[in-house]
């Protein structure tokens, strides 16, 4: 590979203490030509063969566990949630194996106009996939497209952010042991410019980050004509009804806003209270965030990790200061800390805000909890749409029944009934992105595995051909 090094900073300390070599367009398509050359005999293995030799990688990646838990502890300066990174992945690999029979539908149909036809579907993989991953979970979001594109019988190349590359070794050391695997799952390290070479060199790409990025990822696939999927930003809303709990209401927008530093897509970025429970709520929320406990000097303890990338923690002091500029107050948190030498920021409770602010509009991907009072349903739900993002959404009422009727008007791909960003917790459920948040299909169920076939028809005639002549204009 052409060598280009490039420094990488310890979350925890804020020191460089790893480097990688990125590589160029050239080594990117000696990649891509080796996992074309792999991909005919890994689609010759059938679903069968294919979900069998996803359970050896599951097999592969839980010896090399404790290695991999171990780097990517220090990508992203946390402990528990990188094991739950790993087994996530694990219970994937399972799943999708087990799935593997009922994935692809192949039987003839009959024809409903004419008694003489009948057609069939044939499923032709796209022959090399590639993955752009984010730094936010690593593991988790490198995996979750290569798996069932894996799975559908297409050669996979990854490549990981240059923000958090330290599980790629030992990730690669786990592969290697599954021989079926040998070319047709790759990860390459580099920055955007190897981004870009792998969307040249691949025939779908999937991509999870921001949506300028994202953008830039849809206009080059689109100028090669292929596919491009991508899982873009969010400024996910929580609607908190007169009639809700208010411990419950509490416990689920402190956990859905601040988990993982609140560095995740499906964080609750603005919080909507109906106006008689606005006081209580807020005042319990203060107390909650400020009760929650940094990470360090042990990553062992607490409930709040550092900022995983530097100029994210710039781009949440930059909205919090528009913020207070135009009159919001914040009653927790609300400034970058330093400690061990990394970046962090504890859980910050704000109000008096408007959508005037970037903080109610623009992605903060921290743990910022903007709070609104709201006088009607109707204004609530008003609030929540009034975004260029779809990503998820939260109700959390007193029955069911009223949050469902709250989230059925919400302009956005999964919504939280009763608890709050559930996607981070349950991940059987098949949905796709509104407005800026995303571009095609699900990433769960069946639809998140066909996506990387083309569909084919196959049409019989059972019967007698039509002549030309039926089609004469004297019959």
């Amino acid at each position: 590979m052409s060598i280009r090094d490039l420094a990488v900073k310890n979350p925890r300390t804020g020191q460089v203490d790893f480097t990688i070599e990125a590589a160029d367009a050239v080594a990117v398509q000696a990649l891509a030509s080796r996992a074309r050359s792999a991909q005919p005999a890994w689609q010759a293995l059938g679903l069968e063969g294919r979900a069998q030799a996803l359970l050896a990688l599951q097999a592969a990646i839980t010896r090399h566990f404790d290695a991999i838990h171990a780097a990517l502890a220090d990508d992203t300066g946390r402990n528990k949630i990188a094991r739950r990174e790993i087994e996530g992945a694990l219970a994937s690999l399972g799943g999708w194996a087990a799935q593997a029979p009922h994935l692809l539908p192949t039987a003839w149909t009959d024809g409903r106009f004419d008694p003489r036809m009948a057609h069939a579907p044939q499923w032709v993989p796209y022959g090399l996939v590639g993955v752009i991953s984010p730094w936010n979970f690593p593991v988790t979001l490198s995996m979750i497209d290569t798996i069932p594109a894996l799975l559908a019988g297409c050669s996979v190349i990854i490549k990981p952010s240059e923000v958090t590359p330290r599980f790629v070794a030992p990730l690669q050391a786990a592969i290697a042991e599954v021989p079926a695997l040998d070319g047709v799952l790759q990860l390459v390290l580099g920055d955007g410019g190897t981004g870009i070479a792998l969307i040249d060199a691949v025939d779908a790409i999937c991509f999870t980050g921001s949506v300028a990025t994202g953008k830039k990822v849809a206009v080059q696939a689109a100028g090669r004509l292929i596919p491009s999927f991508l899982e873009l930003g969010g400024k996910d809303p929580l609607i908190i009804t007169e009639t809700a709990d208010l411990d419950r209401a509490v416990t689920a927008a402190l956990r859905g806003s601040v988990l993982s530093t609140g560095q995740a897509c499906q964080s609750i970025e603005r919080i909507y209270v109906a106006r008689p429970l606005y006081e209580d709520f807020v005042a319990n929320l203060v107390a909650a965030a400020k009760a929650a406990r940094f990470n360090q000097p042990d990553r062992h303890i607490g409930e709040i990790g550092p900022m995983i990338f530097g100029k994210q923690a710039e781009t949440i002091a930059s909205q919090l200061a528009d913020a207070v500029a135009k009159g919001a107050k914040v009653l927790s948190g609300g400034v970058v800390e330093h400690h061990l030498g990394g970046d962090w920021i504890a859980p910050t409770v704000v109000v008096d805000v408007d959508h005037s602010m970037a903080l109610m509009r623009e992605e903060t991907f921290g743990p910022v909890m903007p709070v609104m009072a709201f006088d009607t349903v109707e204004e609530a739900i008003h609030l929540a749409n009034d975004s260029e993002f779809g990503l998820s959404a939260a109700v959390i009422a007193g029955t069911l029944a009223e949050a469902e009727a709250i989230g059925r008007q919400i302009e956005a791909g999964a919504i939280s009934l009763n608890d709050a960003a559930l996607t981070s917790q349950f991940y059987e459920a098949e949905k796709q992105s509104f407005k800026a948040s995303g571009l095609g299909g699900s990433r769960m169920g069946p639809a998140g595995f066909q996506r990387f076939c083309r569909r084919k028809a196959l049409i019989a005639n059972r019967g007698d051909v039509t002549p030309l002549s039926a089609y004469s204009e004297e019959t």
